[in-house]
C-alpha cells in the first residue's frame, strides 16, 4: 500500500509566442488503482503543426494510460509503448495535414509500492528532488549536450549556447527514430518531488531554485511563482511557450490512514 499521498499541479504561459504549442496532463488508470501519470509534450513544427503533435502525445499517453493494467504489462513497456506510438501517429499526421509537426516527450508514472518511472525523448525534463535538495534529471537529446558529454563544452555554457535548441531526437521525425531514454527509481518517501517541464521553464532557473521554489510551496502556489519569475528573467528575449507538471510526495493525513 502506498505511504504517502500524492499532491500536484500544472503552470502554463505563452510566453512571447503567438500560439501555445505545449501541452501538460495528469491522469489515473481505471485499471490500475494508485497508479498517476503526468505527461509534458513541447509541440514543434509551426503554426498549428507543433500544437498538433503535442496533442497527440496526450493522446496517446491517456489511451494507453486507460487501457494499462500491472497485471499484464510493465511500467516501462507502458512508458515505451506511449513514446513509440506517438512517434507513429505525428509521423502519420504529417502525412494527412501537410504539416512538419514534431515533439517532445516526458512522462512519469509514480506506483502504489513507492516507485517512479518515466521516459523522455527531447529536451523536455524530469527532475527529482529529495525535499528541497537536487537529486537528479534527464539528459536532454541534443546537440549541446552531445557537446558536454564529449567534454567541449562546459556545462554553465550550455543553457545559453547559440544551438542550444537543436535536438537529436524527437518525434515525428523522418530522418531517424527517436531515442527513447526510461528511468526509474525505487523507495520513494513523503518529500520526495518531481518536475516534468519543456526548456521554456527550465532554461531560466538553477536546479537548486527549482527544488527550493517546490519544497517550500505547494503545487498550485509553486507553479505561480515558477511563472511570474521566468516572465521576469525571459523580458524582453521572445520567450518560448513555458509548461510544467509538478508532483510531490507527502504524509498521508489521518482520514487516508485510517
Amino acid at each position: 500500500m502506498s505511504q504517502y499521498k500524492i499532491e500536484a499541479g500544472t503552470g502554463q504561459h505563452i510566453g512571447d509566442r503567438h500560439e501555445q504549442q505545449d501541452r501538460v496532463a495528469l491522469f489515473t488508470s481505471p485499471r490500475a488503482p494508485g497508479y498517476m501519470m503526468a505527461v509534458v509534450a513541447d509541440g514543434m513544427g509551426g503554426r498549428s503543426g507543433g500544437a498538433l503533435a503535442a496533442e497527440q502525445v496526450l493522446r496517446t499517453a491517456k489511451l494507453a494510460f486507460d487501457q494499462f493494467s500491472p497485471a499484464t504489462e510493465s511500467v516501462e513497456q507502458l512508458l515505451a509503448g506511449v513514446a513509440r506510438d506517438a512517434h507513429t501517429v505525428i509521423k502519420l499526421t504529417a502525412f494527412s495535414t501537410e504539416k512538419q509537426p514534431h515533439s517532445t516527450l516526458v512522462a512519469l508514472v509514480l506506483t502504489p509500492e513507492r516507485s517512479a518511472h518515466w521516459v523522455h525523448v527531447g529536451d523536455s525534463r524530469l527532475y527529482r528532488f529529495s525535499g528541497p535538495n537536487f537529486a537528479g534529471r534527464t539528459i536532454d537529446h541534443s546537440y549541446v549536450e552531445r557537446l558536454v558529454a564529449q567534454g567541449k563544452l562546459a556545462r554553465d555554457q550550455a543553457a545559453n549556447h547559440r544551438l542550444s535548441n537543436v535536438l537529436l531526437s524527437a518525434l515525428g521525425s523522418h530522418e531517424a527514430d527517436p531515442e527513447i531514454t526510461l528511468g526509474r527509481h525505487a523507495r520513494l518517501e513523503p518529500g520526495d518531488a518531481f518536475l516534468l517541464c519543456t526548456d521554456g521553464l527550465w532554461h531560466y532557473f538553477s536546479d537548486a531554485e527549482l527544488g527550493a521554489a517546490i519544497a517550500m510551496n505547494a503545487p498550485r502556489s509553486a507553479a505561480e511563482m515558477l511563472i511570474t519569475k521566468a516572465r521576469e528573467r525571459a523580458s524582453g528575449t521572445e520567450a518560448d511557450n513555458c509548461t510544467f507538471a509538478i508532483v510531490k510526495l507527502a504524509l498521508p493525513g489521518p482520514a487516508a490512514k485510517a
